[in-house]
């Protein structure tokens, strides 16, 4: 299979592909590095730098302030609520004593034991204005919490109401920013769309067409990669703007290159035979008239012959549309054969070069090809 002809065709189109995507690959490589660097074009707008920075930082560091002191708050509160869980304990159990110790007197009704009621009294009541005292500093550090957290809760609104105020010039910015980024990369995309379309136009049959058709491929990556995901979306105008130009420009270009395809035709169809079959390309018109349509006006012209088969309705010897010559005889062997064939398939004389004939004029026979 390596031997055959075709093959260094094949590879030959295979490496010209592979110089193409790598030329495009470096191209594209390069031009990021230039839009990276352009400047303007990655500058990062933040809300805050349209705020009044002064009330700004003032809210802020009130508010830090504020949570500052609210977590010491909350420290006290956690401090003084163990505290009074313990005062209360105490009262509890210090209470609990005092009832078993008045039952225990009831019971034995002993007179000398009446200054140590009062005593045992007196320290139950210190012990419960103890504990009276402890849930007022916790009820007293609630309160100042809560003014706290009231004064952070009124720093954030005025911090909101400060950012409110700047984000109509932030949207602004934003918006000039993305429209001068757009400008930027239209700019350096659309020289690269149009110098692609004049190379695809006018560059095709060119001998360096790999290079400029990474070129093409270069110039589509960029307006697909590196320019579509960057039009601006505010309101859709100059997405739909840019469609809509596009479109315009597009369908111009389709509708003309039409007219002169069929200029083209008419022209070609008007010229002699000689002359179509000398514009021909010997692959070209052997693959259409096996595909069954005429080489010159690619109009369908019936199966394809076989060679020795007679004409018939499905085998034209002459196209019935443009009357290009598509099937004759061998003029050595009289076998019926394609017309583009340059040599008969039969005997293998060659259409170009009259038989050889004898002294008679009669055409000597070409003896069969070894086996």
């Amino acid at each position: 299979m390596l031997r055959s002809l075709r093959v260094p065709e094949r590879l030959f189109a295979l490496a010209t592909w592979a110089v193409s995507v790598l030329f495009a690959g470096f191209l594209i490589g390069l031009g990021g590095k230039l839009v990276a660097d352009l400047p303007g074009v990655r500058q990062s707008l933040a809300l805050e730098q349209f705020a009044d920075t002064a009330a700004l930082a003032r809210v802020r560091a009130g508010r830090d302030t504020l949570v500052r002191r609210e977590r010491v708050e909350s420290d006290a509160r956690e401090r003084a609520q163990l505290a009074q869980t313990a005062a209360e304990n105490a009262y509890q159990a210090a209470r609990a004593g005092f009832q078993n110790w008045v039952a225990t007197r009831t019971a034995t009704v002993d007179p000398r034991q009446d200054p140590e009621v009062v005593q045992r009294t007196r320290a139950l009541d210190q012990l419960g204005a103890a504990a009276r005292e402890t849930q007022a500093e916790v009820e007293r550090l609630d309160a100042a919490i809560l003014r706290l957290q009231q004064a952070r809760v009124a720093a954030d609104d005025r911090e909101g109401e400060l950012l409110r105020v700047a984000t109509t010039r932030y949207e602004r910015a934003r918006f000039w920013q993305e429209l001068r980024v757009f400008l930027i990369r239209l700019a350096l995309t659309l020289p690269l769309l149009l110098v692609a379309g004049w190379l695809v136009a006018r560059k095709r049959r060119s001998e360096y067409w790999p290079l400029a058709r990474g070129f093409v491929l270069f110039a589509l990556f960029a307006f697909f990669v590196e320019l579509v995901p960057y039009l601006p979306s505010y309101g859709g105008y100059v997405r739909y703007g840019v469609g809509v130009v596009a479109t315009a420009v597009a369908g111009v270009w389709v509708i003309r290159a039409m007219r002169r395809y069929l200029a083209r035709r008419a022209e070609v169809e008007a010229q002699s035979e000689r002359e179509r079959r000398r514009r021909l390309g010997y692959e070209e018109a052997i693959k259409r008239l096996n595909a069954g349509v005429c080489p010159g006006c690619e109009r369908p012209v019936g199966a394809p012959a076989t060679p020795g088969a007679p004409a018939g309705p499905t085998a034209a010897n002459y196209c019935v549309h443009c009357g290009m010559h598509l099937y004759d005889e061998c003029r050595a062997c009289a076998t019926r054969k394609n017309a583009f064939y340059p040599y008969c398939p039969t005997c293998g004389v060659s259409t170009a070069e009259p038989p050889v004939e004898d002294a008679a004029g009669v055409p000597a026979p070409t003896p069969a090809p070894a086996a």
